[in-house]
Formats: structure tokens, sequence, C-alpha cells
């Protein structure tokens, strides 16, 4: 089969490329400039694709696991042979730089392949001459994975691959802020898996809440903020919806005393600017010890100094755009709290922060020590702005950075070992980094504590999230009791 083309975008609806009678555009948030029309879909839409949904159910859930394991490789080696077409659309529709985008279609295909090499344990609880019990895992159902507009294709991939493997049909629903990438990706798709097991539906605002109350959808998986993970699983609890929510995090670093400046000081200021700081898991909170404090920031300075905002596509940016105009606006309602909270700028300017041209740009900004209750350290900025502040003892850090209703990462930067454990142990978060930060694999578990989600996404977890739990008993002697 040839390659998927990148010219017109359509819904895939039962093994079918499926248009609708309405359309809608993406813009290109560099540019501004209008993308191609892609469907708005509607509930009659909706009810064909979860009917397809069904029909492919028992099918695919019969298909043998390895069978469905490699066609879920055969799958990653296709989207890995168009990557240079995919994060082209991505840095189209969602902004950031091409080797970022090239970056994230390569991380996709990892968890794809990665996926693909997870198999679901049975469980043997009993067996003797009179009876045998086991344990095991079949598939959900009908399955949907609402995707942000942050990683359009990794957190797709995040998605596909576990329900596929699994045995369970998946509707994608991508962002309406970044649907090219989704749709292109369930297109190519069609090669592997049977009509009715990997299908996408484009629309506006109206298609999740149809999706979620859908009653013939078993299983949602939601990534997105908070406020709208509350009104998914509240929409899913109405027919009893099995649900996994991954949502905003406020992730805090804590860096102690012996780490080498030079080295750690970058890394920090780019993990936490990484993707314009539009990442769930990007450092949001910095704690430094009171005493390398002001070298510390001086050094996270020159690091940011050095890093050019701009489209892209042009090979020198190392930030892109914020990629909608809703978060742009909420990062300058934050930007106007700092100034008119006076809190002090370490690197960036308040007055310059949003550059007078056309795009959704906005330079970084670090805020200095700012009191632990303003907004920009009680808040999830999802943009390129975070606080530094000073810590003494490890009791008052660790207080300050479980502080928080999130708890979906954190990390921990020291030479002393111990020390890092002794913190790392207390944290409250579903993903603790000791001296890195943003490490996520295939095959361990990702998920938030508290208000940052729930349930897991990959790992043998999150497999096993798209499954029901059966347990078998066999009655070997016809010795069952009445």
């Amino acid at each position: 089969m040839g390659l998927v083309v990148f010219d017109t975008f359509a819904n895939v609806v039962d093994g079918k490329l499926v248009s609708t009678a309405s359309t809608r555009h993406g813009i290109n948030p560099a540019t501004l400039e209008p993308l191609p029309p892609v469907p708005v879909s509607t509930r009659e839409t909706v009810h064909d694709a979860v009917a397809a949904a069904k029909l492919a159910a028992s099918g695919w859930a019969e298909t043998p696991l390895n069978e469905r394991q490699q066609r879920v490789v055969q799958f990653a080696d296709a989207l890995a042979s168009q990557a240079g077409d995919f994060a082209k659309m991505l840095t189209l529709e969602q902004g950031k730089p091409l080797s970022a985008a090239r970056d994230e279609v390569a991380q996709a295909v990892r968890v794809l392949k990665g996926v693909a090499n997870l198999t679901l344990p049975e469980q043997l609880i009993e067996d003797t001459e009179r009876r045998r019990v086991m344990t095991r895992y079949v598939p959900v159902g009908v399955c949907v994975g609402i995707v942000p507009w942050n990683f359009p294709i990794y957190l797709a991939t995040v998605k596909l691959g576990p329900a596929l493997v699994a045995g369970n049909p998946i509707i994608m629903k991508p962002s309406p802020f970044t649907p090219y990438c989704g749709l292109k990706l369930v297109e190519l798709a069609q090669r592997f898996f049977p009509p009715g097991v990997v299908q996408v539906l484009s629309g506006d605002d109206n298609l999740g809440p149809w999706l979620t109350a859908d009653p013939g959808v078993d299983k949602v998986s939601f990534t997105g903020s908070t406020a709208t993970g509350i009104k998914v699983m509240q929409s899913c609890a109405q027919t009893l919806k099995r649900v996994t929510l991954e949502l905003g995090g406020n992730d805090p670093a804590i860096i102690c005393s012996d780490v080498d400046i030079a080295t750690v000081a970058p890394k920090v200021a780019h993990l936490a600017l990484y993707n314009s700081g539009q990442v769930c898991v990007a450092i949001k909170r910095v704690y430094v010890h009171s005493s390398i404090y002001k070298d510390f920031v001086a050094a996270m300075v020159r690091h940011i100094k050095s890093l050019v905002v701009g489209d892209g596509m042009d090979a020198a940016s190392v930030l892109g755009p914020v990629q909608n105009v809703m978060q742009y606006q909420k990062l300058k309602n934050m930007v106007a709290s700092i100034k008119s909270d006076n809190l002090n700028v370490s690197a960036g300017d308040i007055e310059g922060a949003f550059p007078d041209r056309k795009g959704y740009f906005m330079n970084p900004i670090v805020v200095d020590n700012p009191p632990d209750d303003s907004e920009i350290v009680s808040e999830e900025p999802f943009g390129p702005v975070f606080p530094v502040m000073q810590w003494d003892t490890e009791e008052e850090v660790i207080r300050r950075a479980n502080s928080t209703s999130a708890g979906l990462g954190a990390s921990v930067w020291s030479n002393d070992s111990s020390q890092a454990s002794r913190i790392a142990n207390q944290l409250q978060a579903g993903n603790v980094w000791i001296n890195c930060h943003q490490e996520i694999q295939p095959n361990a578990s990702f998920g938030g504590h508290k208000q940052s989600g729930i349930g897991s996404e990959l790992g043998l977890e999150g497999l096993k999230a798209y499954c029901n739990v059966q347990t078998v008993y066999h009655d070997k002697g016809g010795s069952c009791r009445l």
C-alpha cells in the first residue's frame, strides 16, 4: 500500500474514510494561518462508529494475542516509515519545533513496540484434585481514547497500543485544536486492523460528551485538564463505564545543595520549558537549597537566555508558540497576576513576555522566590513560565512540595543517594524521578495521585486497565456446594 497523504482529512468509520456535511479547521499557532478542513462529527457519526466497534469487538478479542501484538508492531513500523511527514504536520498544527516533532513520532513508535511486548498474566489460584481456580484478564469492550493537543501523536499511541494488544476496538477523538495527525494515524492503521477495530472522529466541543455518554462505549481513557476530567468521570458514571484519567500536574523539582550547578541547572530549565512548558509532567515548581540558590538561578537564567523562541519550522527555534488562543489568554492572565502582585522576575521581561508579532508566542519567564500562595506556585501554568524558590530543611521542602491537590510527577536532584531516596519516598506523586524528570517508558505504569488522575496508562497496569478481571472456577469432581 502507498503512503498516507496529508492533503485531505477525513473520519475513519468501519474501515472507510468518511466526510461530514460540516467542517471546521485548525490554525497554525506560529502564523495563525488556517489549516485544511476537518470533519465535524454528528451524533449519527458517533452512533455509526460505536456500532462498527461493537460489531468488530468479538472478532478482535478472539484474535490470538501474538497476532494482535504483531499487527501493532507492523503499525509502528509504518508510522516510522512516514515519520518525516507526521513530524511536519505535527509542527504545523501543534507548533513545536520540527526536531521535537520528530522526537514525538519516535516516542510514539517506541510506545507501540514496547506495549506490544507486554503480555497479560493468568494467575493460578488453586489447582487440586477437587478444583482449579484461575484469574485472567479479558477485553473490556468498546474503548474511546480522548487525546489532548500538547502531544497528539504520542498520547494517541499511549491509548491505541494497550487497547489493541488487550483485544479491544478503540475510537480515537483528537483535540479540536490538533486533529490532523490523529486522523492520519488512524487512516494508516487501517492497513493492519480489521474494519471497526481502530476508528477516529474529529469534531467540536460536542463530540467528547456524546462519546462518554454513549451506552455502547465500555471504557474511556482521557488525557487533559483536571476540570474536564471530572466532567468525563461524571458522564461515564451514568453507565458505569471503566475510566482512566491522566490529568494535570504541578510537578515540584527539589534541588539539593550538593548538585553540580553547571550540569543540573540547564537540565532543570530545559525540563520546565520543553514544549514551551505544555507538558503535564513538566517541572512546574523548582525548590533550590538556599546555600546554592543564587548561583543555581543565575545558571538557569544564562541557559534560558540562549533559547530561541520562534516558528517550529525554523531550525533555530528551540521553543515554539503556545498552541492555542485559549491557553495563550490563560498565560496572559497569569503574567498579569505576576505583575500585579509585584513578584520578582529572574529571567524574562514581564512587559515583553508576549512579542508583538503574529502567532501565539511567549518568551520564557522565571519568577524569583514568590510566596507559596501566589498563583504561579499554586496553579499549573502550562506554559513557559515557572517559579524558583528557596528551601532550608528536608521536612520543610517535602511539606511544600506536597502542598497541592495535584500529584502527577516530582523529582529530586542530589549526589547523595540516601538523601535523594529519603526525600523521594515521601513525595505524593504517581511518578517520582531522581536526577531526571519526564522519563516515561512503555513497560512502566504512568498515572497520577490525588487530583492528577485515576488509574494508570502504560506498563502492565495500563494494559490491565483495558481489561475486565475474570476468575474461572472449575469443579473437577462434581463437589460444588449448593
